[in-house]
């Protein structure tokens, strides 16, 4: 068993009087310390089921276990609980403030995620992570400043920074060239070995595979292949 389960796994919605199955069963196990990619064509359902995974949004069907519990059973409250102490998200786009600079976007993230460190510990952990990325020099800069490769990488730091079990990414590099891209899925993969989180990424960008443990193939909501 994996650290994260996906069990069986249906999402439908209703389109004007017809109802769409998005997911139609999908099952899928993450193994702690290893990057994962769903792959497949607009509309095969992956970031479908990467946001039910991360809590985002309910799924109609099925089970998401998480450290023993299903995700899909816990209220609105208790899921908001696990997405900010356990669970990290990064998207396309930065998402950063655009009035606070790097450094108080990561302490931002640590009050959020309600961790138990004091002002001096925080401060540490932001150091420590800020070196990690290569962005000690910008902890004072605000994102008007940054590159498109560097908010993808504070963007990352702050998924990280509460030291999440899992980190969801959808599409992290779609706005990138293809060096930042690699740059960014480099980093992905040497901060999920490092720290050792488990990282679930969707990605359609077949160059990016290449840092990543397994493989999941979609196509019209079911998984088709999964690769080691």
């Amino acid at each position: 068993m994996g650290i994260f389960e996906i069990k069986d796994v249906r999402k439908s919605f209703i389109n004007g009087e017809v109802e769409e199955e998005i997911l139609k069963g999908v099952n899928l196990s993450l193994q702690e310390g290893e990057v994962t990619a769903l792959v497949g064509a607009s509309g095969s359902g992956k970031s479908t089921l990467l946001t039910i995974a991360a809590g985002l949004q309910p799924a109609s069907d099925g089970q998401i276990v998480f450290k023993g519990k299903d995700i899909a059973a816990l209220n609105q409250e208790q899921i908001r609980q696990i997405r900010a102490k356990d669970f990290g998200f990064v998207f396309q786009s930065s998402h950063l403030v655009p009035f606070l600079t790097v450094e108080e976007q990561l302490l931002l993230m640590l009050d959020v995620s309600e961790t138990i460190l004091n002002k001096q510990e925080q401060k540490n952990e932001i150091n420590k992570i800020l070196k990690i990325i290569d962005l000690e020099q910008r902890k004072k800069a605000y994102p008007s400043s940054l590159s498109g490769g560097e908010k993808q990488r504070v963007a990352i730091a702050r998924a990280i920074i509460h030291q999440p079990k899992i980190l969801f990414a959808d599409e992290p590099t779609a706005n990138l060239d293809s060096k930042r891209s690699k740059e960014v899925m480099k980093l992905i993969r040497e901060l999920t070995k490092t720290l050792g989180f488990t990282t679930l990424v969707v990605t359609h960008d077949e160059e990016m595979l290449t840092y990543v443990d397994h493989i999941i193939k979609m196509k019209d909501g079911i998984v088709m292949e999964q690769e080691v």
